[in-house]
């Protein structure tokens, strides 16, 4: 193995020293001196007008609108545009009127397809290499986009566009996500002059975390048409007014609008009506879906006529193996997926239906790109009814689920369907999200119209190309070099290859002839139609077992002859096998990917990143406060001390002191009845309630809640005691403690509680009395 690390240096290091940018511009471009005449006054003086910032302005004729549709956890068998067994009516659309890409690849895990996406740079290359809960001290994996590395939306505002981002926003670092920011990596700082929606890894589609611009908001009560709240359906609202408003003010300026839906990760949340479409339709289980869906897949045309149905692997059970009903639950999981899917579907159909009736469709660059990675196998074996439990490696009873049947897709589930099912939505593939070794990880159906540009309709592009390949090609369509320097800092070379070439010619040779994958210790190669492949660890586990990296038990395809990855020839060629891990690691030095990581939940500990916490012991917080988990104390089984000072009135008081997550984690220190109460959530497999034993005296009180940690390690039960102006008023037991991660969207609330209850009360349960402030103290 030295010897493929010192071949990746060597190569590393000229390939280093031969890059060069061909770019010219240096963006923001420098004031224009004044060309008029300046005199004694107006009557002898020469004004100039100022130009509009439209496209124009910069010699571009005719500028294209351009949305691009992002959806979450979405696998390439799972559309029906890509032969799935779920109709997508609006990607059709794009499709009919377009191209269909079906060797399109992403990098196996969400937020690092994001920032590649955005920038036109593999994700290591942005510091990107994992999400940036998971970050590391090492450049590859900071989980900070660099100022080297602008963003494809950065340089189109220069050039006049109106640039807006609706939906999921991941690629903010988790301790810059709070009021104090730092916001030079929010959405406008990336180049977008408006954005709504969330950040973080995924929210509650009924209740979600919502931020717009950099402040964060309580969501609407219903939907612009007066139908239940739904995020999906409030981010379309969003994108239409957005989009309707900007053309009726500058008609002459396009707007690039990124339209990146939390959906279809979990939790998977969508209106009854929507699940009730697919009822008894998934009965016959995964297995035949896949042998149902490859069928349709080579009758669509998107994949081969020879294309092989890879195994299902022996660590997931076949449906007919499985209790009746265990089928029946993971059915209906499934029904809500698609019910998910579809909803989905239809509201981007809104927006691209929006943009038709203002008579923009023809000049409007669609790209639709369904997934940011393969479908999610973070279910588990056997599915979830929160997906906090999977974080926290926390295992849920089957009855339980049994039980919530017939309430999956609402409110009081963070649910999620088991992996495979995930498996099921990769046909023809192996393998899901995560695994980067292989396609099921990795290749997603995407679609892109351009009528005005684009002649060909509904016809098949098989030319291997990967996100980063999106933002160069942007650029050419509208006629924009990349430039050399943005904000005064020299700009890392464009790593993608434009997409271009093959809008006129189906049969174009490939451009992109190399693309290395790595994500968690899975690590693969493309090059010149072989693919070399090496798996570290199954998707579903929360940590891999040990392994060694650097002598990996490596498969070797030929897939420019075997789309799916059916057939491993490592045996039969050990030399080209040998070649491509030495390329691997040539490329893995180029781009940042050293060194190689393949922990998983063990990357959580907040230790490995900068922090607004490091080295306080003590936290002040004012009343109606907001934080999200990254910016604030981590009391995951530590010892501690909350402590409210309070006035309460005459007859009493009630509401929330302090709280963090809600419905699906977390833990809180309230008042209910007049009585002092402390609640801890283990993920909704266990709750813990300690209450005082008597009501709280009024007027100036100091309430204090005492948690002694059994140790500081996951799991680490505590004793709790209550106290009111130092007399004890109550104690009790929480016998296991979260692990991981608190919350992935909920946030520490103090005086009130927004997002979902972390107890049985009605929300926002402001505190009634006065609330001077909440002091946390960590022992």
């Amino acid at each position: 193995m030295l010897r493929y690390l010192a071949f990746a240096t060597t190569l590393a290091l000229a390939c280093l020293l031969a890059s060069t940018s061909t770019a010219q511009e240096s963006l923001p471009r420098p004031a224009q001196a004044f060309e008029g005449k300046i005199g004694l006054t107006y009557q002898d003086s020469t004004a100039v007008k100022p130009k509009l910032k439209i496209p124009a302005t910069y010699g571009l004729e005719d500028a294209p609108n351009i949305l691009i549709v992002l959806i979450d956890d979405c696998g390439f068998g799972q559309m029906g545009t890509f032969g799935g067994g779920i109709p997508t009516p609006t990607l059709d659309r794009v499709a009919r009127n377009g191209l269909v890409y079906n060797r399109f690849h992403t990098t196996a895990l969400c937020s690092p397809t994001r920032a590649a996406l955005l920038t036109g740079r593999n994700h290591h290359s942005v510091g990107s290499g994992v999400i940036g809960e998971a970050g590391t001290g090492f450049p590859g994996y900071d989980g900070i986009i660099p100022d080297s590395t602008a963003t494809v939306a950065e340089v189109l505002r220069e050039y006049g566009y109106m640039n807006a981002w609706f939906g999921k926003n991941h690629n903010v670092p988790d301790w810059e996500t709070s009021l104090v920011g730092p916001f030079d990596r929010w959405a406008d700082a990336l180049g977008f002059d408006y954005f709504y929606g969330f950040v973080g890894g995924d929210t509650d589609q009924w209740h979600p975390a919502l931020v717009e611009g950099r402040k964060r908001i309580e969501p609407p009560k219903t939907n612009e048409d007066g139908s239940p709240y739904h995020f999906t359906t409030d981010i379309a609202d969003k994108a239409i007014r957005t989009i309707r408003a900007s053309k009726a003010v500058a008609p002459q300026r396009p707007f690039f609008v990124y339209f990146a839906t939390g959906a279809t990760h979990a939790p998977h949340q969508v209106p009854k009506e929507w699940v009730d479409k697919f009822e008894g339709q998934f009965d016959d289980g995964w297995d035949a879906y896949r042998e149902k869906t490859i069928a349709r897949q080579k009758q669509l045309g998107v994949v081969p006529k020879d294309t092989k149905l890879t195994p299902r692997p022996d660590s997931l059970p076949a449906w007919d193996s499985l209790p009746e009903k265990e089928r029946k639950v993971y059915a209906r999981m499934m029904e809500v997926f698609a019910g998910f899917t579809a909803h989905t579907d239809y509201e981007v159909g809104r927006v691209i239906d929006s943009i038709d009736e203002l008579g923009e469709l023809d000049n409007t660059i669609i790209i639709y790109m369904a997934g940011d990675n393969g479908s999610s196998a973070e279910g588990g074996l056997n599915g979830l009814l929160n997906e906090m439990t999977f974080f926290n490696a926390i295992e849920e009873p089957l009855e339980s689920k049994l039980d919530a049947i017939d309430s999956l897709g609402t409110d009081q589930h963070y649910n999620h369907f088991p992996a495979a099912w995930a498996h099921a939505m990769d046909t023809p593939f192996q393998w899901t999200k995560q695994i980067a070794s292989h396609f099921g990880g990795t290749r997603n159906g995407m679609a892109i119209s351009w009528p005005k540009r684009i002649k060909a309709r509904g016809e098949v592009r098989d030319q291997f190309h990967h996100v980063i390949d999106i933002a160069p090609t942007l650029l050419e369509a509208v006629g924009v070099t990349a430039p050399a320097v943005v904000n005064g800092v020299a700009q890392k070379p464009i790593e993608g290859i434009s997409m271009v070439y093959t809008f006129d010619d189906a049969k174009a040779a490939d451009r992109r002839t190399t693309q290395y994958f790595e994500m968690m210790g899975n690590q693969s190669i493309y090059h010149d139609g072989w693919m070399a492949s090496a798996m570290r660890g199954v998707p579903w586990l929360s940590e891999n077992p040990p392994a060694d990296l650097l002598n990996m038990p490596w498969e070797l395809y030929h897939v420019e002859e075997d789309f799916s990855q059916s057939k491993d020839l490592a045996k039969e060629n050990p030399e080209k096998l040998d070649e491509l891990v030495k390329l691997f690691f040539a490329e893995a030095a180029r781009y940042q990917v050293l060194p190689l990581d393949d922990r998983k939940t063990e990357r959580l500990n907040v230790d490995n990143r900068p922090s607004l916490t490091e080295g306080r012991t003590t936290f002040v917080y004012p009343n109606l406060l907001r934080l999200p988990e990254g910016a604030s104390p981590d009391l995951k089984h530590r010892s501690h001390e909350l402590i409210a000072e309070v006035v309460i009135p005459e007859g009493g008081a009630e509401g929330v002191l302090m709280t963090q997550g809600g419905r699906f984690a977390g833990y809180g220190m309230y008042v209910k009845d007049n009585r002092l109460t402390y609640h801890y959530n283990l993920a909704g497999v266990e709750t813990y309630t300690i209450t005082s034993d008597q009501p709280l005296p009024t007027g100036e009180v100091t309430l204090k809640v005492v948690y002694k940690s059994d140790s500081n390690k996951p799991f680490a039960g505590a004793d709790v005691a209550l106290f009111a102006n130092d007399k004890a008023i109550g104690s009790g037991r929480v016998e296991k403690s979260i692990p991981n991660r608190v919350t992935l969207d909920e946030t520490l609330d103090i005086g009130f509680d927004t997002g979902t209850p972390v107890a049985d009360y009605s929300l926002p349960f402001e505190f009634t009395g006065t609330l001077k402030k909440v002091t946390i103290e960590l022992k």
